[in-house]
């Protein structure tokens, strides 16, 4: 037992630690997450193992009495720093949807005694994007604030409020219209296949020279693993399809991951009907739609046509924060 947990049973007749995870949790992880605030499928171990040849696991459980009441994906990298998580969009720490304020920070301040104690000095924090959590959990960036975190990244991710959202611009609109007029048909798919080589590849490897971060064979299967949770949305003309994107799915969230259309889609309008019917029709119950970010060169960058693209729909920026911390600083939180 650490200091800070001996601490704790002193204070408040409680067992809290911090442990690694192991295979044996992966039910228990996975049921936690049904309880939690941030209720994502991108944490169940049938996501984040896919990738497990790229990234050796870190990921801990706070546990009380024996008890999870707090999750914590994570991976380490070759200079022995700890990321929450570096093959995730988001990590952070995940807590019980009605726990206390006040023990995230403890479990926090457990989470930076441990890697102190495991010889680790750096975590690298992948706060979430507020709108993926079911209730407010602000109270971690306090933490971190007490811990002397150093905000070094902004993801500038730009989404929709169902509730109370700016109208579509009128340049949006027209394109509307103009696919409307042309007959440009809008299709869910349980393939990928079109999608992924006809048109996101081609585009991704010509603008860029990359490819997709998942691979066709990867969406596939985690498609699979997940079900309902990614899904497919094509644009077609004639039979051709034009554009195409690719949702994530959570309970207060669908997410565009993918999002990509031939010059002749975005010429015709083909991908502002698709994200029109999206977001009026398919994910209309949603709280929110996220268009994901416009952010290039870590953070430092930002892409205006995509930014004034998003901003057409009517979508708001909301920070995407990452921060740097050391672990020796867990006694700076200081909380009574």
């Amino acid at each position: 037992m650490t200091t800070e947990q001996q601490d704790l049973v002193l204070r408040y007749g409680r067992m809290i630690r911090v442990i690694r995870y192991s295979e044996e949790w992966e039910v228990k992880w996975n049921n936690f997450l049904d309880l939690s605030r941030t209720n994502s499928f991108l944490h169940r171990r049938s996501f984040m193992d896919y990738h497990k040849d790229r990234f050796v696991d870190y990921s801990l459980i706070v546990l009380d009495d024996e008890k999870i009441v707090g999750l914590f994906p994570a991976n380490i990298n070759t200079k022995n720093e700890v990321i929450s998580h570096s093959g995730l969009t988001y990590g952070g720490l995940i807590t019980e949807l009605h726990d206390k304020p006040i023990n995230s920070i403890i479990y926090l301040k457990l989470i930076l005694a441990f890697l102190v104690n495991e010889q680790i000095k750096k975590l690298f924090y992948k706060q979430p994007p507020s709108i993926y959590n079911i209730s407010s959990q602000e109270e971690i960036e306090y933490g971190i604030f007490l811990a002397q975190g150093k905000l070094f990244r902004i993801d500038t991710s730009f989404a929709i409020k169902k509730n109370g959202r700016s109208p579509f611009q009128e340049r949006r609109r027209r394109a509307i219209n103009k696919a409307k007029k042309l007959g440009v048909e809008i299709k869910e798919t349980s393939i990928f296949y079109q999608f992924w080589e006809l048109v996101l590849k081609p585009n991704l490897l010509s603008r860029f020279g990359v490819n997709p971060v998942h691979s066709l064979t990867e969406i596939e299967l985690l498609a699979m693993a997940n079900k309902g949770c990614i899904r497919q949305f094509d644009a077609y003309l004639n039979g051709e399809i034009l554009a195409g994107t690719t949702i994530f799915e959570t309970p207060t969230v669908a997410h565009a991951q993918y999002i990509s259309a031939k010059d002749e889609g975005r010429k015709n309008g083909a991908i502002d009907l698709l994200f029109d019917i999206l977001i009026n029709d398919v994910f209309s119950e949603k709280k929110y739609f996220d268009f994901g970010i416009v952010n290039e060169n870590e953070g430092k960058t930002i892409n205006r046509g995509l930014w004034d693209w998003k901003e057409g729909f009517g979508a708001k920026v909301y920070a995407h924060r990452f921060y740097e911390i050391e672990t020796k600083n867990y006694s700076k939180i200081i909380l009574e």
